[in-house]
């Protein structure tokens, strides 16, 4: 039996170590194409090639073009994209100190946009990219005009411009993923919102909170292979953040 909104939110006051776990479910109340829904990214094809090898690194070694061509909305038009009630909420709740730190699998960038600061990207991210031969940075803000032209990204020396974030067929910060499941394994509280956990190891991560005695809330619109383990589990993001939200802001929080 499912809890309620209000002891969740009692949870994560009384809890000494939160930490959230979010996945591309989140980024669709910003209006951002989820991946493995009913009209996911994942259930599309490309230059008649699955999403997944568009996003595999040997594919992106062969055809760059194909990757920018894919994320020229998806990736390269974040400016069109806003942070939503998910992403605000984390934000207050971190700077009230009612949260560790945020993990997430997206590389949509919402979350610092939102303000979050403790906030670490297991995917990677598109703020960053590097000429795989002489190593060159680029910033996004270098990059996405010239994918929003229609163009592929080269160096100066010719060669490609790689984007800081994982592909398929590349390991992901090994250092980064320790520190994740060390935290997990410690805390207290894990909230995994808008993740469908089928993506290893990351969705790994929630396991390690209930292995070292946490609990879990899920907030997803699918079913997720640790429902049944979950303290909570909720499936509608959009209403449940709004009453977690009001409950913010009608108690007082730790940094009050």
């Amino acid at each position: 039996m499912n809890k309620s909104i209000e002891s969740l939110y009692e949870a994560i006051l009384e809890s000494d170590k939160v930490l959230i776990f979010t996945g591309a479910g989140i980024s669709t109340l910003s209006g951002i194409p989820d991946f493995r829904g009913v009209k996911g990214v994942y259930r599309q094809k490309w230059h008649g090639l699955e999403v997944e090898e568009i996003l595999s690194l040997p594919c992106f070694l062969q055809h760059p073009e194909y990757f920018y061509e894919w994320a020229q909305t998806f990736v390269y038009g974040l400016e069109n994209y806003q942070p939503n009630i998910v992403h605000k909420t984390i934000a207050a709740w971190e700077k009230a100190d009612l949260i560790y730190r945020t993990y997430t699998q997206n590389i949509d960038i919402l979350h610092q946009h939102a303000g979050s600061r403790r906030l670490y990207e297991l995917h990677g991210s598109p703020a960053h990219h590097y000429c795989l031969s002489c190593r060159k940075y680029y910033s996004y803000n270098d990059i996405a005009p010239i994918v929003q032209s229609g163009n592929c990204p080269r160096c100066e020396c010719g060669s490609i411009i790689k984007p800081q974030i994982v592909f398929y067929g590349e390991q992901l910060d090994q250092d980064l993923l320790e520190q994740a499941f060390s935290d997990f394994d410690a805390a207290d509280l894990a909230i995994v919102l808008g993740s469908s956990l089928t993506v290893n190891p990351a969705a790994l991560l929630p396991q390690y909170t209930l292995h070292g005695g946490g609990k879990l809330a899920i907030i997803n619109s699918q079913a997720t292979t640790l429902d049944k383990y979950a303290t909570w589990k909720f499936d509608d993001l959009q209403k449940t953040f709004e009453q977690l939200a009001a409950l913010s802001a009608e108690y007082p929080t730790a940094a009050e």
